[in-house]
């Protein structure tokens, strides 16, 4: 549970110290503001960042429809931005949100429900 731990987050970043991929990208993986479980990971462009950041509402790119979407708009399970987090190579950013509904196309509450758990390596 995220209260079980402390994360100091006193280094402020601007849109401008992001590094994007080649295509104008960054990972955004997104966590449960209220658990800490992993719901999500998708991608977003300056056009999305920015969308979300005016909003408080997770916008996202789709690189197979190559427009922006935002979560929940077809599905009602909304995402609710709380605090946007930079990784120390500029180039992840951690989502800390409040998910309505489920956050995975799949009906699942994460989209990282499968795992090597059990599987054996013969």
């Amino acid at each position: 549970m995220i209260n079980n731990y402390t994360i100091s987050s006193t280094e402020k970043f601007q849109i401008s110290d992001i590094q994007f991929n080649k295509d104008g990208l960054v990972p955004v993986i997104s966590q449960c503001v209220h658990t800490g479980v992993i719901l999500m990971m998708a991608w977003m462009n300056k056009e999305a960042l920015k969308k979300t950041i005016d909003t408080n509402d997770m916008y996202y790119f789709s690189r197979s429809r190559q427009k922006l979407w935002q979560k929940g708009e077809t599905s009602g399970h909304f995402q609710k931005l709380h605090e946007l987090r930079l990784d120390c190579d500029n180039d992840t950013i951690l989502a800390l949100i409040e998910q309505t509904g489920s956050a995975c196309h799949t009906g699942a509450k994460s989209c990282f429900f499968k795992s090597t758990k059990d599987i054996h390596n013969d």
